[in-house]
């Protein structure tokens, strides 16, 4: 049997790595611009990453089902998780960091893969924008962010043998760290263009790249460290309290739900006796 329910590809891969690339490129381009270039805001460039981003959302679908045969209860498994974590984002939202959608997003990662996770977070923090009104040109940015985010925690070694609390730990350091970690992404998305910061803490397009570190480090701890800690602290809290019924279900619901299960038709060579000729026999075989 695969080591997970949803088995990422050399095609799902290949997609995977091309969106991560284009990201890379969206977050990083501010940063390379001319100190004269016209950069006011993501406003621009934002409607051209969503478009781009979608098709290509699509295509590591399309690229996971060739691959591994997801079927249609893989896809209705991911339309659920992505409407549960869209829920679970108002509960918290505004409230210090508060976001209990990131705990529902490690434990999905860490049971589905990373292939289905990277779609996964992308769509769920699609359909809580949609929820909570937050689209604006921060959007894609937050998709590709939670996509990283889900992923990371699919990627994850002993997937297959680690259990138990041992796990449960690895689950909070991850979910601890990459919450900090998706804090700092966001902020890199926003810091190049945000103006009335002070002298320490403003991105200077000709200074040297250590210096803008230093000074991204400052802007980074002043505005959105205590947010990111409210995140982090929510986040290995619910894995180790409630995180442990939840992989049990969600590996039961995958087992049961048998994505890649071939469901193959196949007559006998001879009818037995008494057996109609037009009689069947379905086998399922289980990659």
């Amino acid at each position: 049997m695969s080591p997970r329910p949803v088995r990422l590809g050399p095609r799902a891969a290949a997609a995977i790595a091309l969106i991560s690339l284009l990201g890379v490129m969206a977050f990083g381009w501010p940063l390379l611009a001319d100190a004269d270039a016209a950069v006011t805001s993501h406003a621009g460039d934002a409607p051209w990453l969503f478009a781009a981003l979608l098709p290509l959302l699509v295509a590591v679908v399309v690229a996971t089902v060739a691959d591994s045969g997801m079927d249609a209860k893989a896809v209705a498994m991911l339309g659920v998780l992505a409407a549960v974590g869209a829920a679970l984002r108002p509960l918290g939202a505004g409230t210090a960091g508060l976001e209990p959608m990131f705990f529902l997003m490690v434990l999905s990662g860490r049971v589905l893969g990373p292939g289905f996770g990277f779609v996964l977070g992308s769509v769920t923090m699609f359909a809580s924008a949609l929820l909570t009104g937050g689209v604006g040109p921060w959007m894609p940015f937050q998709m590709l962010s939670m996509a990283w985010f889900t992923m990371g925690a699919g990627l994850l070694p002993g997937s297959h043998r680690l259990r138990g609390r041992a796990e449960l730990l690895l689950l909070a350091a991850y979910g601890f760290l990459a919450a900090f970690a998706y804090g700092a992404i966001m902020n890199l998305q926003g810091w190049p263009i945000v103006t009335g910061l002070g002298s320490g803490a403003s991105f200077e397009p000709e200074a040297p790249v250590h210096e803008n570190l230093l000074r991204f480090a400052v802007y980074y701890v002043t505005t959105s460290l205590g947010w990111d800690l409210g995140r982090a602290a929510l986040t290995v809290v619910l894995t180790l309290t409630v995180g442990g019924p939840l992989l049990k279900a969600l590996r039961r619901a995958t087992r049961r739900a048998s994505f890649e299960a071939q469901v193959t038709f196949e007559g006998p060579h001879r009818p037995l006796p008494g057996e109609p000729p037009h009689r069947t026999h379905v086998t399922y075989d289980v990659k």
